[in-house]
C-alpha cells in the first residue's frame, strides 16, 4: 500500500511555487535587459528559489524509496512510467504544436531532451532516475555507509564546482541534470530509510537548519549577481547546479520538513493542493505565457518606479500560481484526469 507523508507533500507545493517565482522572475529579467543591477529585488526572488529543482529530486528519490515493495525491474518500470510518460508525451504534444511551435527540432527529438517547453527536462532525467531506482535500493544499506556517503557528497560538490566555476557540462538540460542531481536523488533516498533519525534531527536542530539557510539565501543572491556581472553569462545566476544552493537546498529542505511534520501547518491548504503540483509543473509556462502576452507585458511596461518593481513580481507570480492551481483543482473534478494531465 502506497504510504503518504503529508510533510513530502507539502514539500512538493513549495517546490513547485518556487518553480513558477524562478520563471516568472526569468521572465522579468529577459524584458529588462538582463538588468540586474536595476532589478535587484527580482533577481533576489529568483535566487532565493532555486533550490526548488534540487528537493524535486530528493523528494523523488524519498517517495521511491519509502513505498519500495517486492517486485521484478519490468513490474516497477511499467508501474512507474504509465504514471509519468503519457502525461509527458501529452504535454509534450501540446508545447510543440501550440504553445512553441517554432521549436527547430523534430517531436521525437524534444519528447526524447525534453525540450518542447524549458521546464519538460526535468522528466527525462527523472526517468533516468527511474531506470536506476531499484539498483541504487539494493545497495542502499551499502550506500549508507558514512565514509562512500562523504565521498559521494565530495564528488558531488566537486562536479557542482566544475559545472558552475570552470566550464559547464554540455550534454543539454536533461543529462546535465541527470548527473549534478544524482546526489540530490540518493540523499531522497538515505531520507526514507532514516525517516526517524530525520525526525529527531529536525526537532532538535531546528534552528541550525533555519538561521544558515537565510544567510546562504542572501550569499546564493549575491553569488549569482556578482558572477553575472563578471561573466556577463545569463547562466551564472540561472543555474541551480551549485555547491551553495545544494547545502542551500538540504537546509531549506530541512526547515520545511519541520514545520510541515511537527506543526500544524502539515493540517493546512498546502498539503491539500500539493496533489496539484505535478499537473501545475507541466501546465504553469502555458499560464505564464498566457499572462505575459496578455496582460503581463504591458503591466511591465508601465510600472518603472520603484515602487512598480516591487509590486510587479508578486503579482505576477501570484497570477500564474493562482490560475495553474485553479486550473487544476477544476480538471480534476474529472475522473481519472490526472492519468492524462499528470
Amino acid at each position: 500500500m502506497k504510504e503518504r507523508v503529508k510533510s513530502i507533500e507539502s514539500l512538493r507545493f513549495i517546490a513547485i511555487s518556487a518553480v513558477i517565482l524562478i520563471h516568472t522572475t526569468t521572465r522579468t529579467l529577459e524584458a529588462s535587459g538582463f538588468d540586474v543591477a536595476g532589478f535587484s529585488w527580482t533577481l533576489f526572488l529568483n535566487q532565493i528559489s532555486r533550490f526548488a529543482v534540487p528537493l524535486f529530486f530528493i523528494i523523488s528519490g524519498f517517495v521511491l524509496e519509502i513505498n519500495a515493495r517486492e517486485e521484478n525491474y519490468w513490474s516497477f518500470l511499467k508501474r512507474r512510467f504509465s504514471k509519468i510518460l503519457f502525461p509527458y508525451i501529452i504535454w509534450s504534444f501540446f508545447y510543440y504544436y501550440l504553445v512553441y511551435n517554432n521549436n527547430h527540432d523534430s517531436l521525437g527529438e524534444v519528447i526524447l531532451t525534453g525540450n518542447a517547453s524549458y521546464q519538460l527536462y526535468f522528466i527525462p532525467a527523472l526517468l533516468i532516475f527511474y531506470l536506476t531506482f531499484p539498483l541504487l535500493h539494493k545497495l542502499i544499506y551499502k550506500i549508507k555507509n558514512k565514509i562512500l556517503l562523504i565521498l559521494i557528497i565530495v564528488f558531488g560538490i566537486a562536479l557542482l564546482y566544475k559545472n558552475y566555476y570552470i566550464k559547464a557540462f554540455d550534454f543539454g538540460d536533461s543529462l546535465n541534470a541527470t548527473i549534478l542531481a544524482y546526489q540530490y536523488f540518493i540523499f531522497g533516498i538515505i531520507a526514507a530509510k532514516n525517516k526517524n533519525v530525520i525526525d529527531k534531527l529536525v526537532s532538535k536542530f531546528k534552528l541550525f537548519f533555519a538561521i544558515p539557510a537565510v544567510f546562504l539565501a542572501i550569499y546564493v543572491f549575491w553569488e549569482g549577481r556578482s558572477r553575472y556581472l563578471i561573466t556577463g553569462n545569463y547562466l551564472s545566476y540561472y543555474s541551480q547546479w551549485r555547491p551553495s544552493i545544494f547545502i542551500y537546498t538540504i537546509l531549506v529542505g530541512l526547515t520545511f520538513y519541520y514545520l510541515f511534520e511537527h506543526t500544524k501547518l502539515k493540517e493546512s491548504l498546502i498539503s491539500m493542493f500539493s496533489k496539484y503540483s505535478f499537473f501545475v509543473y507541466f501546465s504553469h509556462v502555458a499560464v505564464l505565457e498566457l499572462f505575459w502576452n496578455y496582460i503581463g507585458k504591458n503591466l511591465f511596461y508601465v510600472t518603472g518606479s520603484t515602487l512598480g518593481k516591487a509590486i510587479f513580481d508578486p503579482i505576477f507570480f501570484g497570477t500564474v500560481t493562482i490560475a495553474s492551481f485553479l486550473i487544476g483543482f477544476l480538471l480534476y473534478k474529472i475522473p481519472k484526469i490526472n492519468r492524462l494531465i499528470g
